[in-house]
């Protein structure tokens, strides 16, 4: 079979675009444990009126940080998952991020949901020192994204809302589906997935993925 000039140029092209490394690859991971964000209403009931909290290490993504103040979880179980972090800053719903291992500890049925997405979630009960609040729903699952900006999209190819599938080179190579993508130019990039998704794949913090072409 004879093949014309442009032709051969073509499938030359498409084998070099295959062969050539795409540019992915080096996005960092992040191993979110589960943590409360809290409104400044619920943060009084808990460690008292006028309270601040005390920030003390940032987090990857600008503006977010880890605090001092622990907390306490009880679901229908009335088992406790104690020693659960407090992020910052103040938000304007009170939000509990946890494991799906952690919720046959606490006996409810988090949704996995995008940070924010809290209507009709599960309840869960905050205890601390000063103070107890039930919130009706706000406990969920994360659902496994990546922050990037709007210029680190454009290099990937990917846009605010999309979602895309995930290699993970770790100990035990995994392939996370449906990883939703979230674009701005206060992000920094990084995947965030929870200790469940970390322990099977085998990777923790600092680990490297890449984006894996649907």
């Amino acid at each position: 079979m004879k093949y014309t000039e442009k032709e051969i140029m073509d499938i030359i092209s498409k084998v070099l675009a295959e062969a050539s490394p795409e540019p992915d690859g080096d996005i960092p991971v992040g191993v979110s444990n589960r943590h409360i964000h809290l409104t400044k209403e619920d943060m009084e009931t808990l460690f008292g009126a006028g309270y601040s909290l005390t920030p003390i290490k940032d987090l990857s993504q600008p503006g977010q940080y880890a605090c001092k103040e622990q907390l306490t979880l009880i679901g229908p179980s009335m088992r406790a998952i104690e020693g659960v972090r407090v992020l910052g800053p103040l938000r304007k719903d009170t939000q509990v991020e946890i494991s799906r291992t952690d919720s046959f500890v606490l006996k409810n049925k988090p949704p996995v949901r995008e940070s924010g997405d809290i209507r009709g979630s599960a309840p869960v009960t905050i205890v601390g020192p000063c103070g107890t609040v039930s919130i009706k729903e706000g406990c969920i699952i994360a659902n496994r994204h990546i922050h990037m900006s709007p210029d680190e999209a454009i290099r990937y190819g990917v846009s605010d809302g999309d979602y895309v599938d995930v290699l993970a080179n770790g100990e035990r190579k995994t392939l996370f589906y449906d990883v939703q993508i979230r674009v701005s130019d206060k992000f920094r990039l990084e995947m965030h997935i929870d200790t469940d998704d970390a322990n099977a794949a085998g990777i923790g913090n600092g680990a490297k993925v890449s984006i894996s072409k649907r």
